[in-house]
């Protein structure tokens, strides 16, 4: 008997019918002898519609008071679903229990809207797993040293099911969707992209920060760590389907790295229109130049991507970065304000027109010659690249945004993706 851990996204838990097929299918794996946890996700567009009522009452200042109360708002999508999951489970037929963060518990630090998970607790859980019971747990929360409910920010369900999975062992932790796994790029962008049967944590972890959407980055990091076996699969397949075609379908995100997955050089092209560039220009090339600069970037809490400093001229040069387009006014008043003044830099430009590509494999590492080919490609198309960033496994480049499908097209097709 394995203990296996099932997460279902918003969609997934849409509406009543969607909730029977949910509990049909846990049911359906509880029968086959599997001691079943399940995290659900909120209702499709309730966190939304929570968070919409209390921007509406927001005061005009908000403080550490109301981003508490933000999670203890929030934190109701979840504990409503989880509690519609366990009824379902009963008119199936299974005894079932469910439990808010709090109650496992799930410690967490005290961030308010983006905690992060410390320790759980089991027992509980176990006990009732052990009397036969299907347990599901609230997604996406915990609870505080103070004994406050926190929330671990948006998609916060799929790190909560994978630190269950880890803290309990479990066998496996699957990722129910509403697309069928991890594709070689986005489909609606390159119609001939093939779901990938197996993908190294390494990979996805590179992909999620890149701009692939399937999986929360901290939900794999968390994997990664702790060695939980990932798949990722849809919740729309038929409720029916056979356990053990239902349990090698999909993708598995694992740790094992087979001979299969280093024949293929890249295993994947992921991208992001979420970016914007922002240039300082005429910097004196002085020691502790990038620290004048992004020290008080960081300070503020702002994420810098990638980084390119100009060789010198003159004794002065110029520095660009990259940060996400949400961040890009505030970035460029903080250098005004703050920066340009200390510096005597000539001034500050940007561009919020840029997207990132990237390509993503681990067999990058023993295959030379890949970055060239990625450039050739893109050089054949006409596509001119802004900035260059590289590791182990990835490439990436910053391009106009308006060539972003051409170059994801034209990369995919180089690296003979659609033959995977």
């Amino acid at each position: 008997m394995a203990l296996i851990v099932h997460k279902y996204g918003g969609t997934s838990m849409g509406s009543p019918e969607r909730i029977k097929n949910v509990a049909k299918r846990v049911a359906k794996w509880a029968r086959a002898g599997h001691q079943m946890v399940v995290v659900p996700s909120a209702m499709s567009g309730e966190t939304n519609r929570l968070l919409g009522l209390a921007k509406e009452l927001a005061p005009s200042r908000v403080s550490t008071a109301y981003h508490r109360e933000l999670d203890m708002l929030a934190a109701t999508g979840e504990q409503a679903s989880s509690a519609l999951v366990a009824i379902a489970m009963q008119a199936e037929g299974l005894e079932s229990v469910s439990y808010a963060g709090w109650q496992v518990p799930v410690r967490t630090d005290s961030s308010f809207t983006k905690a992060r998970i410390e320790s759980i607790d089991d027992k509980r859980v176990r006990a009732d797993l052990d009397a036969g019971k299907v347990v599901i747990v609230t997604g996406f929360q915990g609870i505080d040293p103070d004994g406050n409910i926190t929330t671990l920010g948006r998609g916060g369900s799929d790190t909560s099911a994978v630190a269950i999975a880890a803290a309990m062992k479990a066998a496996e932790c699957l990722i129910y969707t509403d697309v069928d796994g991890v594709y070689t790029t986005d489909p609606r962008v390159v119609p001939e992209a093939k779901r990938l049967t197996t993908l190294s944590f390494e990979e996805m972890l590179e992909m999620a920060s890149l701009g692939s959407k399937v999986l929360q980055i901290r939900s794999v990091e968390f994997a990664g760590k702790y060695k939980v076996p990932l798949r990722v699969l849809s919740s729309f397949t038929p409720v029916d389907i056979d356990v053990n075609e239902e349990a090698v379908s999909g993708t598995l995100i694992t740790f094992e790295e087979d001979e299969k997955m280093e024949k293929a050089v890249v295993s994947g092209i992921a991208f992001t229109r979420d970016e914007a560039k922002i240039s300082v220009l005429g910097v004196p090339d002085t020691p502790g130049i990038a620290y004048q600069i992004l020290g008080e970037v960081a300070e503020a809490n702002i994420d810098v991507d990638v980084i390119i400093q100009n060789l010198s001229k003159d004794g002065k040069t110029d520095f660009s970065f990259t940060v996400n387009r949400n961040d890009y006014q505030r970035t460029i008043d903080l250098l005004k304000d703050k920066v340009l003044p200390k510096l005597g830099a000539q001034e500050v430009v940007g561009d919020t027109k840029i997207a990132k590509v990237s390509i993503v494999g681990i067999g990058m590492r023993s295959h030379v010659g890949v970055a060239s080919k990625m450039f050739r490609a893109l050089s054949e198309e006409g596509i001119n690249i802004k900035m260059i960033s590289t590791s182990e496994i990835k490439t990436s480049v910053v391009i106009d945004e308006k060539y972003v499908e051409l170059a994801v097209r034209a990369l995919h097709k180089a690296f003979e993706l659609d033959q995977a």
